[in-house]
């Protein structure tokens, strides 16, 4: 869609990456070389909204002393992303329906009809279609944005994918920092796959960051993420959604949860040493290697460890 001139509406909740995708379409466009204005409408108070957008004239209202270009005027040949477009007013959607259906726009106070040479790209986190029904956004312009809807997923549909977006972000990472850290504790990675995230990938760039810069080590450790990650990870057993078990089953499939996570912590605590996590654990050094190979635990995950 990016080498089109189609309008593009983003749809996700908030967190999800509906920016930075904008800016990929913008930059893989004819129009990559222009502006790309970024707007986030829910930020902007009512009063200044439409002012914002589309400029305004000389003394066309109190305190307006001198002429202003709209974001649609400076994003010309370009590109205009409006972030949560469920949000703006009754008479800003008109002005951005105008824009959408015939290329023109007139400034607060102002006659003079202006060409818009600008790609429009929209995103929302919110049901417009709802909104419609609701009497809340124009239905006219929902059609006009959602000649091509890009739905993001939540972080929580992508579960397979954190470890890539881990090493994406860490990555970053350390080209900004004077660090070289290039991978998680196991833990970590499993406390990150059994956390909801409700902030989405912002979330998760957030608290690696955070956790990448209280880490001493070469590797993010439990103990520079916050206790609740644990807590939370700690107190639930995860069952298979997909099978029905016996309480039996049940009862046995806790046991295992938390028999791994309990000599991940012995060996987390020993560096991986084999002997001292045996002795920790009071049984031998037979048996600890046994339950290792039953969990797919293996030492070496543990000697990096500072």
């Amino acid at each position: 869609v990016s080498p089109t001139r189609s309008t593009v509406l983003l749809i996700g909740e908030s967190g999800t990456g509906k920016s930075l995708m904008a800016k990929l379409i913008h930059q893989h466009s004819n129009r990559r070389n222009s502006q790309f204005i970024s707007v986030h409408c829910g930020a902007i108070p009512d009063t200044l909204l439409e002012s914002e957008l589309f400029g305004h004239e000389k003394g066309s209202f109190t305190g307006a002393i001198r002429r202003k270009l709209g974001k649609f005027e400076i994003a010309q040949g370009g590109t205009i992303f409006l972030d949560e477009i469920g949000t703006i007013t009754p008479t800003a959607q008109i002005k951005f329906l105008q824009i959408l259906q015939d290329g023109t726009f007139q400034r607060i106070g102002g006659e003079e009809t202006l060409k818009a040479n600008v790609r429009g790209i929209a995103a929302t986190n919110a049901d417009l279609k709802k909104m419609c029904d609701d009497g809340k956004f124009r239905l006219d312009l929902y059609y006009r944005l959602n000649v091509f809807p890009i739905e993001l997923p939540s972080l929580r549909e992508r579960i397979a994918d954190l470890s890539i977006l881990v090493d994406i972000i860490l990555a970053k990472l350390n080209k900004f920092y004077t660090k070289e850290i290039h991978s998680v504790h196991p833990r970590v990675m499993d406390a990150f796959k059994k956390y909801p995230w409700p902030g989405n990938i912002r979330e998760l760039e957030n608290l690696v960051e955070r956790a990448y810069i209280l880490e001493t080590s070469s590797v993010i450790t439990p103990e520079s993420l916050p206790n609740e990650l644990f807590d939370s990870e700690s107190s639930k057993v995860q069952i298979p959604s997909n099978d029905f078990l016996t309480l039996a089953e049940t009862r046995q499939h806790g046991i295992e949860e938390i028999e791994r996570n309990y000599l991940k912590d012995v060996l987390t605590r020993n560096k991986g040493r084999i002997n001292e996590s045996a002795r920790n654990a009071g049984i031998t050094t037979r048996q600890l290697n046994k339950l290792m190979n039953k969990y797919g635990i293996r030492k070496e995950e543990f000697k990096s460890l500072k």
